[in-house]
């Protein structure tokens, strides 16, 4: 994993089909003292740029492209092992969640609304260079003998936490689609954390949780939810279900790490 301690250390490929406002998102970029910036106008011309990526490299790509939308472009980076890593801001205008979900879903660090401050740019490179960084050891005993259930409907938000989960010097690690396939592990195993999504079929994350802290014989293993629900009804009925913590998606590493930390050592 590429080591970057600033924003100047950052490679930055902008994939933005407006002249204009790919002008305009290099000047702040320069403006935060990122020194190479490339753009390209498509995401054909964006996995072309990636062929050998450089250390510290980092993808800021629009919704709408000619050819194909920045969901897919994200997607075709996660399916390629040498591309999976990558960070990849979204800036979009785009407010509907069912367009959004790919990219919150795919392990992507942020999505910055247009219009945009430099400030709100910042951050998502912040937590771009966070997402490049090796992270600290949990302050876990025996860490490797932990074992941690991820259960989730996307295969690659399961593959982006996995490897999160791995950084981190986890390895034994469980994975379900949804919350009934996670039932029946957990009648047969033993785990230390659970995380989950919360939209799943079959059964969500609240109705997982509920049925771990009142039926499963595990009913104290902490669960901590990633997700991207934001309805507040629906995620206060989450926490009286008992959930030790919840992160939102789309997240930054170090923030997940923190609350991993915080659910075993608890």
């Amino acid at each position: 994993m590429a080591l970057t301690s600033s924003l100047a250390e950052l490679v930055v490929l902008l994939v933005e089909p407006s002249q204009m406002q790919a002008n305009l998102v290099t000047r702040m970029l320069e403006h935060q003292g990122v020194r190479r910036v490339t753009a390209v106008t498509s995401a054909r011309a964006a996995l072309a740029a990636l062929n050998d990526p450089d250390p510290g490299q980092v993808v800021i790509s629009s919704l709408y492209l000619p050819d194909m939308p920045g969901t897919e472009l994200v997607m075709a980076m996660r399916a390629e092992p040498m591309l999976e890593t990558i960070p990849f801001i979204l800036v979009s205008s785009e407010t509907r969640p069912q367009l959004l979900e790919p990219i919150r879903q795919s392990g992507a660090c942020a999505i910055v609304a247009k219009p945009f401050t430099e400030q709100q740019l910042a951050r998502a490179l912040y937590a771009a260079v966070d997402n490049l960084n090796p992270p600290e050891e949990l302050d876990v005993a025996d860490i490797e003998a932990l074992r941690v259930l991820v259960v989730d409907d996307s295969v690659a938000s399961r593959h982006y936490l996995r490897r999160l989960l791995e950084e981190l010097g986890i390895s034994r690690i469980t994975e379900c689609a949804n919350g009934r396939e996670a039932v029946a592990v957990l009648q047969e195993s033993l785990f230390d954390l659970v995380i989950t999504d919360y939209n799943m079929p079959e059964m969500d994350g609240r109705e997982l949780t509920e049925y771990i802290r009142t039926q499963s014989w595990q009913a104290d293993v902490p669960v901590l939810m990633v997700t991207s629900e934001q309805n507040m009804g629906r995620l206060a009925a989450v926490e009286r279900a008992g959930v030790s913590a919840i992160c939102d998606k789309p997240f930054e590493a170090s923030s997940v790490r923190t609350l991993i930390n915080d659910a075993l050592r608890s």
